[in-house]
């Protein structure tokens, strides 16, 4: 749904119930009475006029007869663009690694209105079709197996894939709203901040320190890529990484690495998140570690636990905003005021 606010995996349902609710889905999207009055909201700067317009996906070209009012996101990175936008979802999943469930807190607000139609990797389409949207968004990368089945209910637009093509899939998310002035003006003025980031921790220290982002999974420890969600905000802030986590390559955006190899974090700031309880990761192996311990970022408290949703989940401007809050504070630099 629209909003007024100022921008800022598979089930296997039965084929006779998946039958009725796609259908229930199809005769919506030829026309529902039943809106509601956020659902009438006129976006303003939106061109509603530009309707109907054809995508050119990754899945093929795509129709949208109308400007979507009732949208559908599967994926983090398109909720945070959605709400960037000043849409309220009928429909999103929660993070898959969020462990203790729900959207993410940093949205919070943003959602009231949102029904949970997860998990992340199985989608529940009965549920999905019952919202009636007019917009599905998601990937070719988490989606692509229940394409058909999603397109089914309304047009459905996939981007290739997610994380450090952030900035690229915001592009096709607005231009399927519509919002692609909205988009551009919001990310410009992101990207503006980030640099102005830079420049202050500059002022500060006379240069940009080296940075290393960790992350404490179940299973081995990852480090995070040059070219990876994270990565991408720090190099738009001006940080230089480690060799160990400079990648040109879409596929290695992350590498493991076992309590012993932690050495390869090694930089001026460390910043660490934990996707899952810390039980069930290796982060108590790591951090015990005389490897560990003799990193010169830990013995001089250069250290830093931040958020996953937002540094790993996000995958958005406005997550990205969270990251050069985090990112100040840990450089003891004032945030510049957008």
């Amino acid at each position: 749904m629209l909003k007024r606010s100022p921008l800022r995996g598979f089930g296997r349902p039965t084929a006779a119930l998946l039958t009725v609710v796609l259908g229930t889905g199809l005769l919506a999207a030829c026309g529902d009475s039943g809106t509601t009055k956020a659902d009438d909201t006129v976006r303003a700067g939106a061109d509603g006029a530009a309707f109907p317009r054809t995508l050119t996906t990754v899945m093929g070209d795509v129709e949208i007869p109308a400007q979507p009012k009732k949208v559908v996101v599967l994926d983090t990175g398109e909720l945070d663009d959605v709400t960037l936008l000043g849409i309220d979802p009928v429909g999103a999943v929660a993070p898959h690694f969020k462990t203790e469930g729900g959207f993410p807190t940093y949205l919070e607000g943003d959602l009231e209105n949102t029904t949970d139609v997860g998990p992340l990797l199985e989608p529940n389409l009965e549920k999905i079709a019952s919202l009636r949207p007019d917009l599905i968004l998601s990937s070719k990368v988490r989606h692509e197996k229940v394409y058909d089945k999603l397109s089914a209910i309304a047009p459905t637009v996939f981007t290739e894939t997610t994380g450090g093509v952030w900035k690229e899939n915001l592009k096709v998310h607005a231009e399927a709203l519509g919002l692609e002035d909205e988009a551009e003006a919001e990310l410009e003025k992101y990207e503006t901040r980030a640099e102005a980031l830079g420049e202050e921790i500059k002022k500060k220290d006379g240069t940009l320190p080296t940075v290393s982002v960790v992350r404490f999974v179940a299973g081995p420890t990852r480090l995070y890529a040059s070219n990876s969600y994270s990565g991408v905000v720090l190099d738009d802030v001006g940080f230089r990484r480690p060799k160990s986590q400079i990648s040109d390559d879409p596929a290695v955006t992350m590498k493991d690495v076992s309590p012993e190899e932690i050495d390869r974090a090694d930089a001026d700031l460390i910043f660490v998140t934990t996707a899952d309880t810390p039980d069930k990761t290796q982060q108590k192996q790591v951090t015990s570690n005389p490897v560990w311990k003799d990193l010169p970022a830990v013995e001089d408290g250069k250290v830093f636990e931040v958020p996953d949703e937002t540094w790993m989940s996000g995958i958005g401007v406005q997550a990205a905003e969270e990251m050069l809050a985090d990112i100040a504070k840990a450089t003891g630099v004032e945030l510049p005021k957008q």
